[in-house]
């Protein structure tokens, strides 16, 4: 019996649509993650004392079929880095990520969104330079940059971090060396 050739290339077509289309779902508990994902930013952190600026590039994207976030982000061209992972976990009831770095240590921390701003919250281990927490607040602005405002936790008291205002650039690459 030879199968009616519409419903063959129907069934063809289905699946070669699939996952397209299921390359964008992310679950529920991301979603308020979306508009920093699928784009690569650049922002300056800093500068030298030969007044270089220092740039961070972060790149955003959706992973684990939407249960998902990876960000990588390298500090001039490689000279520090990480990547970082979060995901919904339902025991914490909370958005949960990791952090990794090249530096040897690692973070990991809980987020939480509050009137369209991303605030998180993690615990350092390892670090140098004594640093035990940090705390973030982070936004996509109506211009469409995406702006980090940190503090760290070292030597029992909370200092600013400082400002950095990222833009999307298609251009910028994260670099490890």
């Amino acid at each position: 019996m030879v199968p009616n050739i519409r419903i063959l290339v129907l069934v063809v077509i289905g699946i070669l649509q699939y996952p397209a289309v299921c390359q964008d779902t992310l679950s529920d508990h991301l979603e308020p993650l979306r508009p920093f994902l699928n784009k690569t930013w650049k922002g300056k952190v800093a500068e030298t004392a030969e007044k270089l600026p220092i740039y961070d590039i972060a790149k955003w994207e959706r992973i684990l079929n939407g249960m998902g976030i990876r960000i990588l982000h390298s500090v001039n061209d490689g000279a520090y880095g990480g990547e970082t992972i979060i995901r919904w976990d339902s025991e914490k009831d909370s958005l949960v990520f990791y952090y990794f770095t090249t530096a040897g240590f690692y973070t990991s921390g809980t987020m939480k969104f509050e009137k369209g701003k991303l605030i998180s919250n993690e615990h350092v281990k390892g670090n140098k330079n004594g640093i035990s927490e940090v705390k973030a607040i982070s936004q996509i602005t109506a211009e469409g940059k995406m702006e980090v405002e940190s503090q760290t936790f070292k030597d029992g008291e909370w200092s600013e971090a400082g400002l950095v205002v990222y833009v999307e650039d298609a251009n910028a690459r994260v670099i490890f060396k």
